[in-house]
């Protein structure tokens, strides 16, 4: 039998520099982002909000550091999550989970707040945007996706809004269009017919082109991985699994530790091997 499927994305997505896989060092040897990034993408996502508290705290106006955490934390809550059914009473009885939840709801608005001051200054400020939208992002992925809550349509309203202002911008930002892909792709498969219109609409055949395109664009290690693991989740959720088995094998000879890859591959294997 085919294993149960995490998506290791929504996402999210991470951050923009690094363009190998451990990541340049800072002049002093210190923590850079890239080590973040690497820790995120091996799924050891408590490391990877740990080491983004502390890039936060060394520059509260990163924004990078703030969405990285941000991504982090959400998957620390999905992961504890993921086996309850009712998701209320789980978060109640995990013992971890409130103060996940605290520390993604400050860093959410704190990057939010952030990302908008710079928009008051610059409305074309192309990072802003990204980042803002990209909050919005993993905000509706708590509250409609993980928590299964009716909130968060204000969130959703601004990631679109500031997701399009890029794309408009530069057509070519990858993770602009990745994650804008994203809402063209639940909202068409997740959403009722009925209610498509009033969030603007969607597409999964855009959503699949655009992630693919993604992800053979030239770019930054972390941003292809970003796109790699886009295109992974959706060929799943579309149950195209020989090609998702071929993108998880890629993956995982860049992210060895990464147990979502390990787990994924492990059960087609099985599942091959009784058929």
């Amino acid at each position: 039998m085919r294993t149960t499927f995490r998506a290791v994305v929504i996402a999210l997505g991470l951050v923009t520099c690094g363009t190998l896989l451990k990541g340049a060092e800072t002049p002093d040897g210190g923590l850079t982002l890239s080590d973040a990034q690497r820790e995120f993408y091996n799924a050891r996502y408590d490391t990877a909000a740990a080491q983004t508290l502390e890039l936060r705290t060394s520059d509260p106006e990163d924004l990078a550091a703030h969405e990285l955490r941000a991504s982090a934390l959400l998957f620390q809550l999905k992961n504890a999550l993921r086996s309850s059914r009712d998701k209320q009473k789980g978060l109640k009885v995990c013992a971890p989970c409130s103060e996940w939840m605290t520390a993604f709801l400050e860093d959410t608005a704190s990057g939010q707040a952030l990302a908008r001051r710079r928009l008051a200054a610059d409305p074309q400020d192309e990072s802003a945007l990204f980042f803002l939208g990209k909050l919005d992002l993993n905000y509706v992925w708590l509250q409609r996706g993980t928590l299964g809550r009716k909130t968060g349509w204000d969130e959703y309203w601004e990631a679109r809004r500031s997701l399009d202002a890029v794309l408009k911008a530069n057509p070519r930002h990858v993770r602009g269009r990745i994650a804008r892909a994203w809402i063209d792709y639940i909202v068409d498969t997740r959403m009722p017919k009925g209610t498509r219109w009033v969030l603007g609409g969607g597409s999964r055949k855009r959503a699949l082109i655009a992630v693919r395109e993604a992800a053979s664009t030239e770019s930054d290690f972390y941003i292809r991985a970003e796109a790699e693991f886009s295109l992974w989740d959706m060929q799943v959720r579309e149950r195209n699994f020989s090609e998702a088995v071929q993108i998880a094998q890629k993956l995982l000879r860049d992210f060895p530790d990464n147990r979502d890859l390990v787990a994924f591959l492990a059960g087609e294997t099985a599942g091959g091997s009784q058929n």
